[in-house]
């Protein structure tokens, strides 16, 4: 943990999450749950971008795509020999995926992400040929083709020197695939739908039940766990429509937070919860700075002396410890005071950290120290 603040101390951004005494607003179920089985699908495929202006793969460099162009060409009636690699620069192998959302119908239209998969400079111009995008069962949902938006822009000499903006070598392609087959239905007749939170919360569980319970009738909700809302509803698909329109606007209060603090050793962001508290505790935090310097020195001889020019090494190190002040923290702090009370002292996020760790450690932090 030491290493983490290190690195803190150079870039750290301390975001505060206020409010600590501020009741729950009241949220709709729509925003704090989904339906169980309503989802979307990934999708997969893989292609070839053609046409594209000398920045397709180096077929020396991946042989896949001379492999895929034969066997295309071969389905198609053009026999090419086996002993024939054509040298194509404007062809490149492709990956592409898209999302199958819920409930999409044969004939719907979907977006689709395009990636190189070899050496290709740009794919911009480029036109994908038609390509089945596969569900992870293995069966075909949707075919995609279509020409490429991208967004990038890359440029080469022949010196190779290059220059690039953005990523050219992914594209996109609106509405670039029809949907083929339909996913089974997810509603089944079980007499129950459920309702799984997006984060693990007993408190909010117990809530949405009865919630639910006061807008529909007593026994219509059960908890089933601490995600899951088991909510009676009709077999009838249309009655099951309307029960869940009704369901996902009521509102309730959901239940507070853990006491977190979270820690990006990355980017140096600190993030602390509202409902952290520290006991009572006294600190005193200070540092200790370090600082070497090289100089280089000649040294000369005389004008007849029998001697050669060296050059020598010369090294200052210093070192200073920068004064701090012992502050307490009373206890029952809330997160306003903790961070007032650091920033008398002249601390800094990364130095928050620090001391955070610390009083974690002597017991005095009523809260969760994650790193990420």
């Amino acid at each position: 943990m030491n290493l983490v603040s290190a690195t803190l101390r150079a870039s750290a951004v301390l975001l505060l999450a206020l409010g600590a005494c501020a009741p729950a607003a009241a949220e709709r179920i729509k925003d704090l749950a989904q339906v169980g089985g309503v989802r979307g699908n990934a999708l997969v495929g893989y292609g070839l971008v053609v046409g594209l202006d000398n920045t397709g793969d180096r077929t020396s460099q991946a042989p896949f795509t001379v492999q895929s162009l034969k066997n295309m060409l071969g389905e198609l009636g053009v026999n090419v020999p086996a002993n024939v690699n054509p040298q194509l620069k404007n062809v490149a192998a492709v990956a592409i995926h898209a999302e199958l959302p819920p409930f999409a119908k044969p004939g719907q239209p979907i977006d689709v992400t395009v990636s190189s998969l070899g050496n290709a400079i740009s794919l911009r111009g480029g036109s994908l040929l038609m390509a089945p995008l596969k569900g992870a069962d293995g069966q075909v949902y949707a075919i995609a083709q279509g020409n490429l938006v991208v967004g990038g822009f890359g440029a080469q000499g022949k010196d190779g020197s290059k220059v690039s903006v953005n990523v050219p070598s992914v594209g996109r392609i609106p509405n670039g695939a029809t949907v083929e087959r339909a996913l089974p239905d997810v509603f089944d007749n079980s007499g129950e739908i459920t309702l799984n939170l997006h984060q693990n919360d007993f408190t909010t569980v117990s809530r949405m039940v009865a919630a639910i319970d006061n807008t529909f009738g007593q026994g219509t909700a059960r908890a089933v766990d601490g995600v899951t809302v088991a909510v009676r509803a009709p077999t009838d698909p249309g009655a099951r429509i309307g029960l869940l329109a009704r369901i996902e606007n009521v509102e309730l209060s959901p239940g507070e937070a853990a006491a977190k603090v979270i820690v990006n050793a990355r980017t140096g962001t600190v993030v602390i919860g509202s409902q952290v508290r520290v006991m009572p505790a006294a600190i005193a935090h200070g540092s200790l700075t370090v600082t070497i310097s090289e100089n280089s020195n000649v040294s000369q001889p005389g004008a007849f002396a029998n001697g050669q020019t060296t050059v020598t090494q010369q090294s200052t190190i210093s070192a200073s410890a920068e004064g701090s002040r012992m502050f307490k923290f009373a206890g029952g702090t809330t997160l306003d005071q903790i961070v007032r009370a650091v920033n008398e002292v002249g601390a800094a996020p990364g130095d928050l950290v620090a001391i955070l760790e610390a009083l974690k450690q002597a017991g005095a932090l009523t809260a969760e120290l994650e790193v990420i």
